[in-house]
């Protein structure tokens, strides 16, 4: 069991995930979730190499038995999370003309189903400590859903909605339940992005401080919603 608080950190890749759990490792035993076994493992190690404490939990978001599964290692490694960082989404991009209904549905299950189970996973737990906090990653597509996003729109949509039922419910029991409108392209190492700059992009540590503002502000003047993006970028 974790001498320090638990945060779990579920959909991390290169970008923000990554920076998120680097970010609440600093004062955090953190749970780190994703498809591919190797990064974790090699996230792991750095996390560990920096004196921090780390579970490595990978699982397919989709899949309510994984997730199940997920959130008993977490609880019998660590300890039941105080923080829910839900930073797991994607989906294809198309018209209604391009997609399929099994794309449809994987978006769904990825970014507002799976979010749902992790909630109902961590709430008995904050609930009977009497604090947490659970916060979303939400994308531009889930305010303004353009002619491509009939299957990633749809999904952020739900994950909003689901938000606000949430912090509307568990607010005045002490959870705080955040939405993050990340309305702009991410910075991902490795990645190419033809004609962009580095101003033209969000920095995924730069992010992560917000993640981390918001899980430890006043209850007094809680954020529910949030918008983050470059300077320059058009809203």
């Amino acid at each position: 069991m974790a001498e320090k608080p638990v945060a779990a950190v579920l959909g991390v890749g290169p970008g923000l995930g990554a920076a998120l759990a680097r970010r609440f490792a600093k004062e955090y035993a953190v749970a780190i979730n994703a498809r591919r076994t190797e990064y974790l493992a090699s996230l792991a190690e750095e996390i560990r190499a920096e004196g921090g404490q780390v579970c490595e939990a990978p699982a397919d978001l989709s899949d309510r038995a994984q997730i199940e599964a997920l959130f008993k290692t977490i609880r019998e490694q660590l300890g039941p999370p105080e923080i829910l960082l839900y930073n797991a989404g994607g989906g294809a991009f198309g018209t209604i003309a391009d997609m399929t209904p099994e794309q449809y549905e994987n978006s769904w299950r990825v970014n507002a189903y799976g979010a749902f189970l992790s909630a109902r996973e961590v709430v008995p737990d904050m609930l009977e400590r009497g604090h947490g906090a659970m916060l979303f990653t939400g994308a531009t597509a889930g305010v303004k859903a353009g002619p491509r996003s009939v299957v990633f729109g749809p999904a952020k949509f739900a994950l909003r909605g689901l938000v606000q039922s949430l912090a509307r419910d568990l607010g005045p029991k002490g959870i705080h339940v955040g939405w993050v409108n990340v309305d702009g392209v991410i910075d991902i190492p490795g990645r190419n992005y033809p004609n962009m700059t580095e101003e033209d992009m969000l920095k995924p540590e730069a992010i992560a401080e917000t993640y981390w503002h918001m899980a430890h502000q006043d209850r007094s003047s809680w954020t529910t919603e949030i918008d983050v993006r470059p300077f320059k970028e058009k809203f």
